[in-house]
C-alpha cells in the first residue's frame, strides 16, 4: 500500500490552521484580524463598565428588542490575500427574534449582527481602524466604538463595498449619541464621565 500524496497547505490555510489551534490562557482572547493573529489580555474594570452601561440602555431603551452576546466570536469576510477574519467584539446586538446565538458554535457568520460594540484597550489602533474595515467588510450595519483616550463614542454606520463605513457620528463622553433604527433612542453617555 502506498501512501497518498497530500497537497501542502497554501500560506491562508497554514495560518488559519494555527489559528484554530491556539490555546490562549484563561481570560485572554485571541483573534485572526487581517492575516495577522493578535492575542489580547484580560479586560480592565472600566473597559466592562462601559459595556455594562451601553448594554443596559441597549435592553431598557431599544425600539426593537435586542440579543445581547459578549466575547462571541464572528467569522467575517476576509482582505486580500488572508484567512477570513475571526474577530472577538465586546459586544454583538441582534434582533431578538433571529435568535442568532442559539446553537451557534464557537465562530459564527456575521449575518443578522445589528451592531458590533468596541471599547478600546491595549491595542487602540485595531480598534478604531482595522476592526472597523472587518466589520465594514462583512457588511455590519452599525459598529459603536468607546475610545477612551479621546473620551469618544463614535457610531459607525453604512458600510461600502470599498470595506469602510461611510457614515461616521461621534460625540465626547457626556453628550447623547443617537443610535437610529431599530435602535432608536439616545444613548446617554454622561456616565461615561
Amino acid at each position: 500500500m502506498t501512501a497518498m500524496a497530500h497537497e501542502p497547505l497554501t500560506q491562508e490555510e497554514f495560518l488559519l490552521d494555527g489559528f484554530l489551534a491556539l490555546d490562549t490562557p484563561e481570560g485572554f482572547r485571541a483573534e485572526l484580524v487581517e492575516g495577522e493573529i493578535v492575542v489580547t489580555p484580560p479586560p480592565d474594570g472600566d473597559h466592562e463598565d462601559y459595556i455594562g452601561l451601553i448594554l443596559e440602555q441597549v435592553l431598557e431603551r431599544s425600539q426593537t428588542r435586542m440579543q445581547f452576546s459578549g466575547h462571541k466570536g464572528l467569522t467575517l469576510g476576509k482582505a486580500e490575500g488572508c484567512p477570513k477574519d475571526h474577530v472577538i467584539p465586546d459586544g454583538t446586538f441582534a434582533p431578538r427574534a433571529l435568535r442568532l446565538f442559539r446553537g451557534a458554535d464557537s465562530w459564527m457568520p456575521s449575518d443578522g449582527v445589528t451592531l458590533v460594540l468596541e471599547v478600546t484597550s491595549t491595542k487602540p489602533k485595531a480598534d478604531r481602524e482595522v476592526k472597523r474595515r472587518c466589520y465594514a467588510r462583512a457588511g455590519i450595519p452599525f459598529y459603536l466604538l468607546v475610545d477612551r483616550d479621546t473620551s469618544e463614542i463614535t457610531l459607525f454606520s453604512d458600510p461600502s463595498d470599498g470595506g469602510d463605513y461611510t457614515q461616521r457620528c461621534g460625540v465626547s463622553f457626556g453628550k447623547p449619541l443617537t443610535l437610529p433604527e431599530p435602535f432608536a433612542f439616545d444613548l446617554d453617555t454622561s456616565d461615561f464621565l
